[in-house]
C-alpha cells in the first residue's frame, strides 16, 4: 500500500504532476543511465515532452523542472534559490552537468521538444529522455509517465494489471485496504479509526517514532509555506500580472480583533489557501496535498482549527493520516492527474480529503468521515481543469479557498446525524469521478485549450 508519507510529499512548485514528476524523471533517468555504464560517452541530451507536460510546460515549469532532475535535484530537497542558481549556471555555460556524470552541451531551445500533436500516448503526461553521443547517436533513452500528485511510473508499470478490489501490498500491511468499504469493515471489526488503521500500516514500514516526525515534518512545511505566503507581495511571474493577494487580506484580519470570527471564517481560509497557492505559483517550496495545483486547502482548513492553543500534534496528525488514506483510495481507484481527471482530480480530492481529516479531528467516527469525504467529492464533479496562459494561477488561487470552504463544509454536515444512513458512498463518488475524468473532453484537462483558457485574453 501507499503510505502517508508517499501521498504527502515535499516539492518545489507550480505543479506536482508537471513540475516534481519531471524532476523525479530526470534524477531517475540519470541514475539508471549510469547504472547501466552509459554516461561517460554522452556529449548531449533531449528531453521530449507530450500531452498535457508539452501543451501546458512551460507555464508549469517542466522545462526547467527537467533540467534540474538531470543535474541531480530533489523535489523533496532542493530549495527555491538553488534551482535558480542552477539554471542561471546552464544558461550561462551553455553546459547541463548531468548528476555524477559529465557536462554536456545543452540549449533548451534545441534540447527541449514540445510534441504538442501526438496523442497514441499511453498518459497524457508522458516524457521521454533521450542521451546522445558525439556523433548524434542514441546511448540510452527512456519514457516515463508523471502520474499526478509528483508519482511517475514505467510503461511496464501503467500496464501492470489492476486488481478489481484489493490494493495490491509489497509492504504486508496488516490491515491492506482498497475501497472505503473495506476500510470501514476493518475500522468496525477492530475498533480502530481510519488513521490508526493508517498508523498500523504505517508501522511495517518504519518505526512509529519516525512516521510522526515525518508527519510532524509535513505540517511544519505545510504551515511555513503559509507564513511565508502572508508576506510576500508584488506579482506571480509568468506575464499574467497575477498580484498576491494574501497579505492584503491577512493585514486587513489582523487589525480587525474585535470582529466577530464567525463572520470572518471563510477570509480565514481565504487567506491561508490563496497564501499557500501564491507561493507555489512562484516556484516555492510546498507539500503535494494531494497536488502542487491542490496544495493549499489542507494547510488552511488545520491551520485555521488545528493550530491554535488548544490544538495538539496528535490533532494534525490524526488529521494527515485520515486524509491520506482517502487520498489512497482515490489514487489507487483513479486519478489524482489533473491531465486525466482535471481538477476534480486535484482540488476536488483534496477537498474530499480535507473533510474527512476535519471530521476526524472533531471526533468523527469513520463512517461520518466517509460521508465527509463523499460529500467533499460529489460537489466538486466535473470540475475542468484549463489554466489561463498554462500557469497555475488562475483559476488556480482561487480555487483551492473555494475548495477549503467547501470541505469545512461537507464535514459539518457530515457530522449531524450518525453517517450510517446517506445515499452515496465514497466508493461511488470515486468511481463517478473516475468515469467523468474519462467522459471529459481533453481540452478540459490541464491542456489550456477550452474554458477560461480560450476565453480569457491574456495580455
Amino acid at each position: 500500500m501507499l503510505s502517508v508519507l508517499d501521498i504527502f510529499k515535499v516539492g518545489i512548485g507550480p505543479s506536482s504532476s508537471h513540475t516534481v514528476g519531471p524532476m523525479r524523471i530526470g534524477r531517475r533517468f540519470v541514475l539508471r543511465a549510469a547504472k547501466r555504464g552509459k554516461l561517460n560517452g554522452a556529449a548531449s541530451v533531449h528531453i521530449y515532452l507530450y500531452g498535457s507536460l508539452a501543451l501546458t510546460g512551460i507555464g508549469h515549469g517542466t522545462d526547467t523542472a527537467s533540467i534540474l532532475g538531470l543535474m541531480g535535484a530533489s523535489p523533496s530537497k532542493i530549495l527555491p534559490q538553488q534551482c535558480e542558481d542552477m539554471l542561471a549556471q546552464v544558461k550561462t555555460t551553455g553546459q547541463l552537468e548531468l548528476h555524477d556524470g559529465p557536462s554536456v552541451s545543452f540549449d533548451p531551445k534545441t534540447h527541449i521538444h514540445f510534441i504538442t500533436d501526438q496523442t497514441d500516448i499511453l498518459h497524457p503526461n508522458t516524457m521521454k529522455l533521450e542521451l546522445r553521443g558525439a556523433s548524434g547517436e542514441t546511448l540510452f533513452a527512456h519514457t516515463y509517465y508523471s502520474v499526478g500528485g509528483g508519482f511517475i511510473a514505467t510503461e511496464r508499470q501503467l500496464k501492470a494489471p489492476a486488481k478489481e478490489d484489493m490494493i495490491v501490498d509489497s509492504t504486508n500491511s496488516p490491515l491492506p485496504f482498497g475501497s472505503g468499504a473495506e476500510l470501514l469493515k476493518i475500522c468496525a471489526r477492530e475498533s480502530k479509526s481510519i488513521a490508526q488503521v493508517m498508523l498500523a500500516n504505517e508501522d511495517v514500514r518504519r518505526s512509529r517514532e519516525k512516521t510522526l516526525a515525518g508527519l510532524d515534518h509535513i505540517w511544519d512545511v505545510m504551515t511555513a509555506c503559509i507564513d511565508r505566503g502572508l508576506t510576500q507581495r508584488g506579482e506571480l511571474p509568468g506575464g499574467l500580472n497575477v498580484k498576491r493577494r494574501a497579505p492584503d487580506i491577512w493585514d486587513k484580519l489582523q487589525n480587525s480583533p474585535g470582529a466577530n470570527e464567525r463572520e470572518q471564517l471563510f477570509d480565514w481560509l481565504n487567506v491561508y489557501a490563496m497564501a499557500v497557492n501564491e507561493e507555489n505559483a512562484a516556484g516555492g517550496r510546498v507539500v503535494t496535498a494531494p497536488t502542487n495545483g491542490a496544495a493549499g486547502i489542507i494547510p488552511a482548513v488545520i491551520r485555521h482549527y488545528g493550530a491554535g492553543e488548544s490544538s495538539t500534534p496528535d490533532m494534525r496528525r490524526t488529521f494527515l493520516l485520515t486524509a491520506a488514506g482517502i487520498g489512497l483510495l482515490y489514487k489507487q481507484r483513479a486519478s489524482i492527474s489533473g491531465a486525466e481527471m482535471g481538477c476534480q482530480g486535484e482540488v476536488g480530492v483534496a477537498c474530499s480529503m480535507a473533510a474527512g481529516g476535519l471530521a476526524a479531528m472533531w471526533g468523527a467516527n469513520p463512517n461520518q468521515v466517509e460521508h465527509a469525504a463523499e460529500i467533499g467529492m460529489e460537489h466538486n464533479l466535473g470540475l475542468t481543469c484549463d489554466p489561463v496562459g498554462g500557469l497555475v494561477q488562475i483559476p488556480c488561487i482561487e480555487r483551492n479557498a473555494i475548495g477549503s470552504v467547501k470541505a469545512v463544509n461537507a464535514a459539518r454536515l457530515a457530522m449531524h446525524d450518525d453517517g450510517t444512513g446517506h445515499k452515496v458512498s465514497l466508493d461511488q463518488v470515486i468511481e463517478t469521478m473516475r468515469q467523468t475524468g474519462l467522459d471529459m473532453s481533453h481540452k478540459y484537462k490541464e491542456t489550456s485549450q477550452g474554458g477560461l483558457a480560450v476565453n480569457v485574453i491574456a495580455c
